[in-house]
This record gives structure tokens, C-alpha cells and sequence, in this order.
């Protein structure tokens, strides 16, 4: 794979922290239940930055291999290869995981 986003995009890769298929008191669900986007993910490649109202172009805040956190609904769903990503504008990524 090898895509480079744009401007200030990043690509991530969706991180599921949740247990799929069973509940806090141990009770399994059906693959169907659990669909909720994710609200993390791991920085997979950073565009070179957005430019300013003088031309210049202000760097990324964020850098490969990060892990992120980003809002819900803002991030735009892709699939490279079978396998599923998501492309956000630095504006949705809300904090780097530590």
C-alpha cells in the first residue's frame, strides 16, 4: 500500500479497544450488535501540511505511528486492499494518546 495524503489529511488505521462480542457482565453477543465507528486509531501516513493565507505551509501536528484520538463522524471510511482505513483533516483529530 502506499497512499500520501493531501494537505493536512492523515490516514489511520482504526483501533477497536473493545472486547468484540460479550458485555461488561460476561453475557456474548452476536458479531451484528457491535457496530459503532471507533474514536482512535494509529497514524499511518501525515500530508506534508496546509497552507496559510501567506503561502506557507504549516506542518502537521501529528507523525506516523501516533495513536490518536479523533471525533466520531468526522474521518471519511476507505478500503486499500480489503482492509479498511479512515482519512481526517487535522481539525477531527482531537489528542495523541500517550
Amino acid at each position: 500500500m502506499n497512499i500520501q495524503p493531501l494537505s493536512d489529511r492523515i490516514l489511520l488505521e482504526p483501533l477497536n479497544d473493545k472486547e468484540p462480542g460479550k458485555t461488561k457482565s460476561g453475557i456474548y453477543l452476536p458479531d451484528t450488535v457491535d457496530k459503532e465507528r471507533p474514536e482512535q486509531g494509529k497514524v499511518i501516513a501525515v500530508g506534508p501540511g496546509k497552507r496559510n493565507e501567506k503561502g506557507d505551509v504549516t506542518p502537521v501536528s501529528v507523525k506516523k505511528g501516533d495513536k490518536v484520538l479523533f471525533t466520531k463522524y468526522g474521518p471519511h471510511e476507505i478500503k486499500v486492499d480489503g482492509k479498511e482505513f479512515l482519512i481526517a483533516r487535522e481539525d477531527d483529530i482531537l489528542a495523541i494518546v500517550n
